[in-house]
């Protein structure tokens, strides 16, 4: 698709995770003139829209990007109502921890490994905690690994098991005796099939032993 085609995709569509695939589209063109028409988007009142453009400015390697979503992480002022909220019951407290969840998500598939130390803080905040797991294990910064590890004690059992996942990603073959530690947790968590801490831990331990 030609670049002008995606541009024109881009400003057009409203569903913002859609809108990302095109984001993801135009960062593989690495054109110039993308960023020029994009730029006004880095400023949009709608964070997912600024997200999705920041995405593209950061991938090509333009610092502007990934300033705009550290401040959308950071962001607690007042806002409209915009995009990724479902179920529809908006409220401005739920659109802030929308746009950070979605800001710590874009820095997962972006993987620069700046973001670490930005990400590891929030393990312990509520509003964004379930997606940093993720996305430190897609970064892939061993830097990860330690404050993963303390994850791993954490008094939710979804977050211990999005430690497992993450752990697991990162390759943390160092991670062995404290998943071992957990083949007897058998609390449940709340997705993946409800299943238990000690399934994740077994499956995990059995994919870290077979690695080289």
């Amino acid at each position: 698709m030609p670049v002008a085609e995606l541009v024109r995709e881009f400003k057009a569509n409203p569903v913002f995770w859609e809108q990302f695939e095109v984001s993801e589209k135009l960062a593989r063109r690495h054109d110039p003139a993308v960023l020029t028409q994009l730029e006004p988007y880095m400023k949009d009142d709608d964070r997912h829209v600024r997200g999705n453009a920041a995405f593209v400015f950061a991938a090509g390697g333009d610092d502007r990007g990934f300033e705009v979503i550290a401040k959308i992480l950071k962001d607690r002022s007042d806002r409209p109502e915009g995009r990724g909220m479902p179920g529809g019951n908006w409220s401005v407290s739920a659109q802030i921890a929308s746009d950070r969840y979605y800001a710590a998500h874009l820095f997962g598939d972006l993987k620069d490994w700046r973001a670490v130390p930005i990400l590891i803080p929030l393990l312990h905040d509520p509003e964004v905690h379930s997606i940093v797991p993720w996305s430190l294990g897609q970064i892939g910064d061993k830097a990860a690994v330690a404050p993963l590890f303390a994850t791993l004690r954490d008094v939710d059992p979804d977050m211990r098991v999005l430690a497992i996942y993450a752990l697991e990603t990162l390759k943390a073959k160092e991670a062995l005796p404290q998943l071992r530690a957990l083949v007897h947790d058998e609390e449940r968590i709340h997705f993946d099939g409800l299943g238990t801490v000690a399934d994740a831990a077994k499956k995990a331990a059995a994919e870290l032993q077979a690695l080289p």
